[in-house]
């Protein structure tokens, strides 16, 4: 097929507010480099990495939590180390997640490959770098907000699903970054407890637990409780309710901030604490007692072995998941799709719709 030469994208210019993301229509498509694919997107999601990179709140200077200054920015106070890896390059296309199709490849890619319906590993190790090295698709490298996307070539895996894009597209960062917390905590046929669990990582976090034969309860708010039992929880709690003593074997939690000594309360002894966000706060208070008078562990959880990924894929199309959508977006309505996602009335995912 003969690619066009230029597509429509979201470009973010800057860390800030959402003035910062700039709706084009002659952006230049990329080409595959050798060992790259190019990738026609079919559809994305809004993550809470997206909100996170724009306003650069992975930086040391920000303290406060995620909602903090999401319509604003940091006022420049971050752009030295806003991004998962330090400082970012602009401008860029975010997006942390894709389903698309391969239309073109690089050299020493197989062409067999043209055609296939992918989804794109969105937190990986860059071909060729070290064991610690860590790229995020829509950060460190051009993601889903845009027509076209490239990837290295192991990092686009075939997907094999009736789902539509749409559906496809909810799952690759919220489930591999909640299938990445239970590998890493081997949460087995144990009581755990999910925090922000009617978020997108936290409604994946719920199936996949409860795949594992997990007894899950749920911290929500009262109006989701219900949609959460029905995704599969076993119990429910209100957020705001105290939490009981030594109950959970595991506690996955997205949300820290004030209430964060109470999780740990919550666990039994030698039981595991694993994060991987921190909605509510960064700055915590550990009572080192606590933690070696019980025996516990403690997990941090961004890097996620390559099997993370290809397990997920394998249940999607075992039909073993389900896709959670609240509402779909044009691409082109990015700010309003955004601007849905920080009222945190929705459950499960916010989709992009990119083709068509």
């Amino acid at each position: 097929m003969t690619l066009p030469e230029t597509m429509k994208a979201v470009i973010l210019t800057g860390h800030g507010g959402l003035d910062k993301l700039e709706w084009r229509e002659d952006v230049p498509v990329p080409r595959p480099e050798a060992g790259e694919v190019l990738i026609r997107v079919g559809a994305s999601a809004v993550n809470n990495t997206d909100v996170n990179t724009r306003t650069g709140w992975y930086s040391k200077a920000v303290r406060g939590d995620t909602g903090s200054a999401a319509a604003e920015g940091y006022a420049g106070a971050s752009d030295a180390d806003g991004a998962w890896s330090g400082a970012l390059s602009f401008p860029r296309i975010q997006g942390a997640d894709c389903c698309g199709e391969i239309v073109a490849v690089g050299d020493g890619v197989e062409a067999a490959r043209i055609g296939q319906r992918v989804l794109v590993r969105p937190m990986h190790r860059p071909t060729g770098a070290g064991p610690d090295a860590l790229v995020t698709f829509g950060s460190e490298r051009d993601g889903g907000f845009a027509e076209y996307a490239t990837m290295d070539d192991e990092h686009a895996l075939r997907i094999d699903s009736p789902l539509t894009d749409i559906e496809l597209a909810s799952f690759p960062c919220a489930f591999s970054t909640a299938e990445g917390m239970i590998q890493r905590a081997g949460l087995g046929a144990e009581h755990v407890l999910i925090t922000g669990a009617s978020g997108g990582v936290g409604s994946a976090a719920v199936q996949l637990a409860k795949r594992r034969g997990a007894h899950v309860t749920a911290s929500t708010s009262p109006a989701k409780m219900e949609a959460l039992k029905t995704l599969g929880a076993d119990a429910v709690m209100d957020r705001d309710d105290a939490y009981p003593d030594e109950t959970f074997d595991v506690v996955l939690d997205l949300v820290g901030g004030p209430r964060w000594p109470e999780l740990l309360d919550t666990l039994v002894p030698r039981g595991r604490y694993v994060t991987s966000g921190a909605i509510a706060g960064p700055i915590v208070e550990l009572d080192l007692r606590t933690l070696y008078l019980k025996d516990l562990t403690l997990i941090g959880s961004t890097r996620q072995d390559p099997r993370v990924f290809t397990d997920l894929i394998s249940y999607i199309e075992a039909g073993e998941i389900k896709p959670v959508i609240a509402e779909t977006y044009p691409l082109r309505d990015l700010h309003a799709a955004q601007t849905a996602f920080l009222e945190k009335s929705h459950m499960g995912k916010i989709g992009v719709a990119v083709a068509g």
